[in-house]
């Protein structure tokens, strides 16, 4: 029997036909998994070590990156693991000053170069914590080093242990959304991490940060009128609270300048070649850094991010 293709077309649809396009399942996804023990540090210092803050307070350095842990009567306080091998040393580093037990990890935020490796406290008992914020990124991007949360909070959060009371600040949208920074009560002492690496300025194009947000935590830290020292997430120990509004500053003058530019008409492509903040040329990484610092400004000028 002949075929009339008129009559084939009429019927797809009408008589349960579905076509083979719409029909082909999508390929598969490739194996986009991260690599196993993954420390996606920048900062590519060599060793670890281990400085002390104040009594039964220290900071702990992986390469380019660092924690913090409390030592109390009833066990310890750690902080971001940093990766399997860091938190390997992290637990020999402990083992050092203590015989006591981790009783929780607490991670700063969503980032894997920060926040992996915790098994290893996990599996002698410990509880890891997060703002609940974290929950949804560490379920849509899974890493096999990545440990998820016993204990989330919403807002802010004290986490109470052998007398100690760390103070868990939760400041809002800046560098992600479930950052926290963290008070070791009643230490003038916050530990922050990745918005404020004392001394430069931000990488690249800040990927990652919401900037008015971003400036609105930076004035809520320098708000903290017994805060006199921040502990980074990365490179020193140490550093004034000065060192925020430095930071602050610089985002704040850098978004007026490029501002100015364009609504003196300067073509967009021409901004990055226009700014100079010479005020802060003393910064860290300023020649290097500065003209994809603008860029990312125009982005948020340009699509309100």
């Amino acid at each position: 029997m002949a075929l009339n293709l008129n009559s084939i077309i009429a019927c797809v649809g009408a008589c349960g036909f579905v076509s083979m396009a719409a029909a082909a399942p999508p390929p598969p996804m490739p194996d986009l998994s991260p690599p196993s023990d993954a420390n996606q540090s920048v900062f590519r210092l060599q060793g670890f070590d281990t400085t002390k803050l104040a009594d039964a307070l220290y900071t702990f350095r992986w390469e380019g990156t660092r924690n913090i842990f409390w030592v109390t009567p009833d066990g310890v306080i750690a902080t971001d693991p940093i990766s399997v091998s860091a938190a390997k040393a992290l637990r020999d580093e402990i083992r050092k000053v203590t015989d006591k037990p981790v009783k929780y990890v607490v991670y700063s935020h969503q980032h894997w170069d920060h926040i992996l490796g915790a098994q290893i406290f996990k599996d002698e008992g410990a509880q890891i914590v997060s703002h609940k914020n974290c929950v949804a990124h560490f379920e849509e991007l899974p890493h096999p080093d990545l440990v998820m949360p016993d204990i989330t909070f919403d807002g802010n959060y004290e986490l109470t242990l052998g007398g100690k009371t760390l103070e868990l600040i939760y400041l809002g949208h800046n560098h992600g959304d479930c950052m926290i920074v963290m008070r070791p009560q009643p230490y003038p002492i916050l530990f922050e991490v990745d918005l404020v690496t004392p001394f430069g300025v931000p990488l690249g194009r800040m990927n990652d940060y919401s900037l008015i947000p971003y400036i609105k935590s930076l004035r809520a830290i320098e708000a903290m009128d017994d805060i006199e020292t921040i502990v980074p997430g990365h490179r020193m120990p140490t550093a004034p609270i000065s060192a925020v509004t430095e930071r602050r500053a610089y985002v704040e003058a850098l978004m007026l300048a490029v501002k100015k530019e364009i609504e003196a008409g300067t073509p967009m492509n021409q901004i990055p070649d226009k700014i100079a903040l010479p005020e802060f040329a003393h910064m860290r990484n300023y020649d290097t850094q500065i003209k994809e610092n603008v860029r990312r400004v125009l982005t948020h000028y340009n699509m309100g991010w």
